[in-house]
């Protein structure tokens, strides 16, 4: 990550020497430790040493097919070495829950993301489709399938959900599957266009095996949506098999890595063996059974949603640190008509575009870290068939954390592509590769109205229990608070307390929207429609309520552990701005909900004021802390030397068409039209 002092630009050098806290310190606890940090670190030496894994031309510089071989050839070698590497350092591994989301973290996270900036197309394998086999197969199929899967031998898969016609609303999936009792197989097909599975990542040309979710018959009777596992490719040749249409969907906004694919069915014949039995069995004469009500039947949709704020996050420190490191180097537009142009960062217009989002990326750290291991809780409490469960409060804090988080990164993101001017735009910069990982979040596993709307239903029970005083779970117990806004001297106190006002204002205001349409006698459904805007509008205040709440809250557990008086210090400045930006950005529901008055709102922007100088000396050393190794960020003007207009110049270099002094484009064409003789 670092270069010698020499090399380093002057300005980045000196606030280095300037800030006011350890960036290792700072690198120690957002590793969750010394011996963590150092893993990590060593695992990427061992890594990018490996000169085949480094990109000779820029990756935007390819065709689509050159991108998808190119990441085939680096990805098989990447995985190579984490094998190899994982079974040193973990010769007793046994894959579960635990260890392949710490998997997928290597694969989304810093050390994937330095290698694949768009994604690769193995990665739904590592992810996803483990994930389904290890949370809906019976013993006897992990046994079968689970080694062999984990290992790759034989078996590259991927989970095919989504289709053509019907993404987030999955009870509308057309892809059936009819039991033949005779023969003991399901028969599976895709009935109409509309009904081909579409968006699966890997699916068009590296998958073999897929987990299909279909709607299963028996003897003419539905029985719901269950998880099969089907074959597409011969093991030998890769051709598709029989009765299989498989392919690629073409370029994308973002994530041109992944090989995302199409598939349609045609009378395919599995074995009985091959529909994931966890939760639900066919018998051989076609009886059906249904087992323990299911995390994953949906499960893989949750865990998906879990672990997507982690990643959004990712990607928005990406490009914080890049923003930061290019806004002390660059230099523009004097303070004093006296005096020299100052670095950009020192105009507050920059910091209030660069510092919230930094804040923003630690405070959804925070809560992505407390919602995994609410997950797990919950998942803990389902395996052990406890009858009081938390999968309803999972099921709504995951959905809405995932709507809020991913739109809210996308927005940072590319207002930080916006704060770094011209040359922001630039591939080389790499923002356009982060935004559209972070974009494409947006949607997948769950669109984001689809989701507000999810959270709002159960928002909306939970207040009706309140009228009833029922207990109500931990997330939304302010629904239950109908004390008003006692203004006191902690500003982020009064900040969080008005956006928890504000989601209970907002979701009786949904309730009182459906009971009034229901009253007109109308359905469920169409109050629910006409209702849509206060709904949604409930489920982002709640999301806004649960974030900064949550953020004081570990907070203050955190103080109460080992925290060095450096980070608490810096870290308690970025929960307070991330909870005033907040409030600020919310302001008119804030306002609308609660009663504030102008010198009130003026003491929370002049302390948002404050803190932005407070952590403007601290700003390089934050991003320092986050510990993006250069090739993670993948930016030319984020890099950790600081040396930007070297790289960007180095890049366009590099560029194929500056290769030859006259493209040959001017003696066939350009010569030819000057002359008259096109």
């Amino acid at each position: 990550m670092s270069s010698s002092s020499s090399s380093v630009n002057v300005d980045l050098a000196r606030e280095r020497q300037g800030a006011s806290i350890d960036s290792e310190d700072f690198a120690r606890w957002w590793a969750g430790g010394s011996d963590k940090l150092e893993e990590r670190r060593s695992l990427e030496r061992y890594v990018f040493e490996d000169a085949e894994l480094e990109e000779a031309v820029h990756p935007s510089c390819l065709s689509y097919k050159e991108r998808y071989e190119q990441t085939i050839v680096r990805s098989t070698k990447f995985l190579a070495k984490l094998r190899q590497w994982h079974s040193s350092k973990h010769p007793q591994f046994s894959v579960s829950v635990d260890s392949l989301r710490e998997f997928r973290v290597l694969l989304s996270g810093q050390l994937g993301t330095a290698l694949f900036q768009q994604s690769f197309p193995l990665r739904l394998h590592l992810s996803m489709f483990l994930t389904t086999l290890l949370g809906q197969g019976t013993d006897e199929q992990l046994h079968k399938w689970l080694s062999r899967a984990w290992h790759m031998d034989g078996i590259i898969g991927t989970y095919a959900q989504t289709e053509l016609g019907h993404g987030t609303y999955i009870r509308g999936l057309e892809t059936r599957a009819d039991y033949d009792a005779e023969s003991e197989e399901f028969v599976l097909n895709t009935p109409s266009l509309s009904a081909y599975k579409w968006w699966p990542g890997g699916l068009g040309n590296t998958a073999n095996m897929t987990i299909v979710l279909a709607q299963l018959y028996v003897k003419g009777r539905h029985h719901g949506l269950q998880p099969f596992l089907v074959r597409i490719r011969d093991e030998e040749t890769h051709q598709p098999l029989p009765g299989i249409d498989v392919g690629d969907i073409g370029p994308k906004l973002g994530g041109n890595g992944v090989n995302n694919g199409f598939l349609g069915l045609r009378n395919v014949r599995i074995p009985r063996d091959q529909m994931l039995m966890k939760n639900a069995q066919v018998l051989p004469d076609g009886t059906f059974v249904q087992g323990r009500p299911p995390l994953l039947l949906y499960g893989t949709m949750v865990y998906v949603r879990v672990i997507t704020l982690r990643d959004v996050l990712h990607g928005l420190l990406q490009a914080a640190t890049i923003a930061t490191r290019y806004s002390v180097v660059r230099r523009q537009s004097p303070i004093d008509e006296s005096q020299p142009e100052v670095q950009i960062l020192d105009h507050i217009t920059q910091q209030v575009k660069v510092l919230p989002q930094i804040a923003r990326g630690v405070c959804y750290r925070l809560a992505a870290d407390w919602l995994w291991n609410f997950y797990a809780r919950v998942l803990e409490q389902l395996e052990v068939g406890a009858g009081q469960h938390s999968l309803p409060e999972l099921h709504a804090l995951s959905c809405c954390l995932k709507a809020v988080g991913t739109d809210e990164a996308s927005e940072g993101i590319d207002l930080l592509r916006k704060s770094c001017g011209g040359h922001g735009f630039l591939s080389s910069a790499n923002f356009d590769s982060i935004y559209g990982m972070a974009t494409a979040a947006y949607t997948y596993e769950g669109e984001y109205t689809v989701l507000l709307l999810q959270t709002a239903r159960f928002l909306v029970r939970q207040y009706t229990d309140s009228l009833k005083r029922k207990v109500l779970p931990v997330s939304v117990t302010y629904l239950r608070n109908t004390a008003r806004l006692n203004w006191g001297k902690n500003l982020a106190e009064n900040a969080a307390r008005a956006l928890e006002i504000s989601a209970l204002e907002q979701t009786r205001l949904a309730w009182q929207s459906q009971s009034m349409h229901r009253q007109r006698k109308l359905s469920e459904q169409q109050a629910n429609n006409l209702s849509g805007r206060q709904l949604t509008a409930a489920a982002i205040a709640h999301a806004h309520a649960f974030l900064t709440r949550n953020a004081l809250q570990e907070l203050e557990r955190l103080r109460r552990g080992s925290l060095s008086p450096q980070v608490s210090a810096v870290l308690g400045q970025l929960v307070e701005l991330f909870v005033l930006d907040t409030f600020l950005r919310q302001a008119g529901s804030v306002l609308r909900w609660n009663s504030i008055t102008g010198s009130q709102l003026r003491l929370m922007e002049r302390r948002f004021e404050q803190l932005l100088a407070e952590l403007r000396p601290n700003a390089v050393a934050l991003v320092d802390g986050f510990d993006f190794h250069d090739r993670t960020l993948g930016s030319t003007l984020g890099s950790y030397d600081g040396r930007v207009y070297e790289r960007l110049m180095a890049e366009a270099r590099r560029n194929p068409l500056n290769q030859e002094p006259v493209n040959a484009t001017f003696r066939s064409h350009l010569q030819p039209m000057m002359r008259g003789k096109l």
